[in-house]
This record gives C-alpha cells, sequence and structure tokens, in this order.
C-alpha cells in the first residue's frame, strides 16, 4: 500500500454490546482473506500496524476481518484516547500493512476444516445466513470448533470474546437456531 498516503485513510470508530471493545471501519482492507486474531505483540512478528496497536494501554486482543479491526481492551484510557491513538497508529503503519498475510496456524486438537466434517460445514452454512452478519456487524465472529453427541464447540472472535450477551442471549439464539434448522432438538452450543 506504498501509493497510500495517510490523509486518504478513513477510520471510523464503532461501539460494540461488548463494553471492553471497539470497532474501527477502515476504507483499505486490513485482512484480505479469512480473519486473523491476535494476543500480543509476538503473534504478529511481521505486522508493524498489529504490534504498535499493542503499544495502547490495556489492549487484550487486535482481531482483523476484511476492512474491520476489533479492539478489545481493559478500560485503562477513555474512548477518545483510544480512538485518536488508533487513528494515529493506522495513518502512519498502513503504509507498510500487507493485508495478504497469512496468519500462522495455531495448533489445535479440537480445530475440525469446513471441508472435513459434513456437519460442521451444515452448521458453518446456518451461521452464514443466520448468526454471523449480525456478529460481525458489531465487530465480532465465532467459528465452530467441534461437534460431538450433540454438543457444538464454539470460540467467539473479536468483540464476541469476553462480551456479556455472548454467553447469554447470543449464545441461547445460535442454540435455538440451531436445534430449530438442523431438527435436533437436543443439541447444545458450548463456548470454549
Amino acid at each position: 500500500m506504498a501509493h497510500l498516503s495517510p490523509e486518504d485513510v478513513l477510520i471510523r470508530m464503532w461501539r460494540t454490546p461488548n463494553p471492553y471493545a471497539l470497532k474501527f471501519t477502515l476504507n483499505v482492507p486490513l485482512k484480505q482473506t479469512g480473519k486473523a486474531t491476535f494476543h500480543a505483540p509476538e503473534e504478529a512478528p511481521n505486522l508493524p500496524l498489529v504490534q504498535s496497536l499493542f503499544s495502547i494501554p490495556g489492549i487484550k486482543r487486535v482481531y482483523l476481518f476484511q476492512n474491520q479491526m476489533t479492539l478489545t481492551h481493559e478500560g485503562q484510557i477513555s474512548e477518545k484516547e483510544m480512538e485518536e491513538q488508533v487513528t494515529a497508529i493506522v495513518r502512519t503503519r498502513i503504509q507498510v500493512h500487507d493485508p495478504n498475510f497469512m496468519e500462522e496456524q495455531k495448533p489445535s486438537v479440537n480445530t475440525v476444516k469446513k471441508s472435513d466434517d459434513p456437519i460442521i460445514s451444515q452448521i458453518d452454512e446456518i451461521l452464514d445466513r443466520t448468526v454471523r452478519p449480525g456478529l460481525q456487524a458489531d465487530g465480532g465472529d465465532l467459528e465452530v470448533l467441534s461437534v460431538e453427541n450433540n454438543q457444538v464447540k464454539i470460540a467467539y472472535q473479536g468483540a464476541c470474546g469476553g462480551c456479556p450477551s455472548a454467553m447469554t442471549g447470543t449464545l441461547e439464539a445460535i442454540e435455538n437456531i440451531l436445534q430449530h434448522e438442523m431438527n435436533k432438538p437436543d443439541l447444545t452450543v458450548i463456548p470454549v
């Protein structure tokens, strides 16, 4: 993005249902394919933009998806200060940011590729139609990790991680939708 000047970058901050997460929408891509979550600057060795975001006091997690980023924080600074610092970092680092980066796969015994399990593919298709658009609009998302014995294990991402409503109303809605659409009234959804 060497041709992009800092003045060309438009940044808009949005509140999310999670009081400790702020969503920022840009007019440039941050992640071309997929999504990425970082919990520490060391997880982003070749991404100066992400590394610099962790210098903001209280930042716990950086989530990138398309032209959006969600920052989960500890509330150490005001939203206004957060917006100012994020804007300054983005404007100084966007020229060296590569939105085509590939996140290194973190090994997990529970992670199953969508193509490996037709049940997970079915669940993802249902979630893509019903739940994900709302979660993504609020700066979050979820990943289906496994399905076993009518238990669907999910991991919340972005603003959904640590959000109080994700563990109550949102979780209940996901469970109800999947029970209805899959015709499995005894199916349960477990966040991990």
